[in-house]
């Protein structure tokens, strides 16, 4: 473990983080929201940390970045921005109590979308904007835009990159791995830029529309309106903001590819058949369930039907209804969305469509075995082979989430919580969605959760943000020795 490499990119992390919050800082200079002084020192307080411990660290050699040394920058880098992401809440004002400031702050960062805040709308302009900042960071991921932008640290960027994002298959879309990173957030940004210029052409004020924009793109949820998207009532804002809650679902590899021209890529990869297919199928049946039931008008019922399944599956969490009132069969769909999640690649959380996939496809592999014991069988995606350690891999994720949140619902019941909101609120954290059902649904907030529930729910955040491995190995004792 090379400990002064993992201060010295931890720290360059830390003022960069720094640097983004110059936006909020003008914004608030803008707005003259009463807040630029605390902005300001927050700023200046984390550029200072970033700048003391890269200047400490300065003529440090710069070895090859070994598996256990990008584990613990991604670990720690996304704690130190969770931590330094308090700041300006806290010396604005804006959340006063610590441990709230830091439930909301790694909420962002970690696009969970769950919030502590009760009147959303009387907070100051720059607060907002950088609520909606953390999440946009966090969606691509700090630690990769640090690939795409600071080449010069001489540090190959591979292991970070897959300690930040552990999927089944690492899509490398350029030989190296900066130049990936570079390509993803020009398609990330390009995405989100049409995204601000549909919405405020439809309507919407230019600063909700690029604060919803930034919130939708890494599927994070958080929004400038006390009632989310549904205070606008806009079937088209509705519209839109699905299509993009869709398209932040989808492996980024896939963008890229048919912005490059291959305007079939969708209908070809086989996972984004299934996902598309997956929104589709329960869309209909949610549809069905909530008309007449909830909604006279089918067109009615398929609206708030797409939204909140495209929401809960992409594990946005933005709202327009208070599924928290639906029949039972739409409650029990939209929490069996919270697990499966969007696709590898994406910036959506939960267990993603291509492990559910995969497990579906090996349980049918043994099942044939034990009728043809001595058949030889693998398992195939997109007409590849897929090798074995990546199913042990998979089976072993799937063990760990299932384990995290039958234990996280427990530690929520034993602090008071009624068993839904226990178990909701652990699969809205874990999967990174926001909102759950009961004390924590769409309408209600996570303020009422006790002090050390919060910190539960944080730490749920954090796992299933950098989908557990990452941050379980370093619990491991064998992690710690040479």
């Amino acid at each position: 473990m090379h400990w002064r490499i993992v201060v010295k990119l931890s720290a360059v992390l830390a003022f960069f983080l720094g640097l983004s919050m110059l936006g909020p800082f003008l914004a608030s200079l803008y707005y003259q929201d009463g807040v630029s002084s605390g902005v300001f020192f927050a700023m200046l307080a984390t550029l200072g940390s970033g700048l003391a411990g890269y200047l400490l660290t300065r003529k440090t050699e710069t070895p090859q970045l070994g598996h256990r040394d990008g584990v613990a920058v991604v670990s720690f880098g996304w704690v130190l921005a969770g931590l330094f992401g308090t700041l300006p809440y806290l010396f604005s004002g804006a959340i006063p109590d610590f441990t709230d400031a830091c439930f909301e702050s790694f909420s962002g960062f970690t696009t969970t979308g769950a919030s502590i805040l009760t009147q959303i709308e009387g907070l100051p302009e720059s607060i907002l904007l950088w609520r909606s900042l953390t999440q946009w960071l966090g969606g691509m991921g700090i630690i990769v835009l640090s690939i795409a932008i600071l080449p010069f640290l001489g540090i190959g960027g591979m292991q970070l990159y897959k300690a930040e994002i552990p999927s089944p298959v690492i899509d490398k879309l350029k030989p190296r791995i900066s130049e990936t990173a570079k390509t993803l957030w020009k398609v990330y940004i390009l995405i989100t830029v049409v995204e601000i210029f549909l919405l405020a052409a439809g309507g919407m004020p230019l600063f909700d529309a690029v604060c919803h924009a930034f919130c939708t793109l890494p599927t994070g949820g958080f929004s400038t309106r006390n009632a989310s998207i549904a205070a606008y009532s806009s079937a088209y804002f509705d519209g839109v903001i699905i299509v993009f809650m869709l398209l932040a679902g989808i492996n980024f590899s896939l963008h890229y590819r048919l912005l490059k021209g291959d305007w079939r890529i969708f209908g070809r990869d086989p996972e984004c058949r299934v996902f598309l297919g997956i929104v589709a199928i329960l869309t209909f049946l949610v549809t069905i369930d909530v008309h007449g039931a909830v909604y006279d008008s089918l067109d009615t019922a398929f609206r708030y039907a797409a939204f909140q399944v495209s929401s809960i599956i992409t594990t946005t969490g933005f709202a327009t209804a208070d599924y928290d009132r639906w029949p039972p069969l739409s409650q029990i769909i939209l929490l069996a969305c919270m697990f499966l999640g969007g696709m590898a690649g994406s910036t959506g959380g939960g267990i993603k469509i291509m492990r559910i996939m995969l497990l579906a496809r090996h349980s049918y592999q043994e099942i044939f075995r034990i009728i043809h014991p001595h058949a030889v069988t693998t398992v195939k995606l997109g007409g590849k082979a897929v090798p074995q350690e990546v199913l042990t891999s998979i089976w072993g994720f799937f063990a760990l989430y299932i384990g995290l949140f039958l234990a996280g619902s427990l530690l929520m019941a034993s602090l008071g919580l009624d068993l839904i909101s226990a178990f909701s609120s652990v699969a809205a954290t874990l999967g990174n969605i926001g909102p759950g059902l009961a004390l924590v649904g769409p309408v209600q907030n996570f303020a009422a959760v006790p002090l050390p529930g919060k910190w539960v729910l944080i730490a749920c955040m954090l796992l299933g943000r950098l989908e557990i491995y990452t941050v379980i190995v370093l619990l491991v004792p064998e992690y710690w020795r040479k």
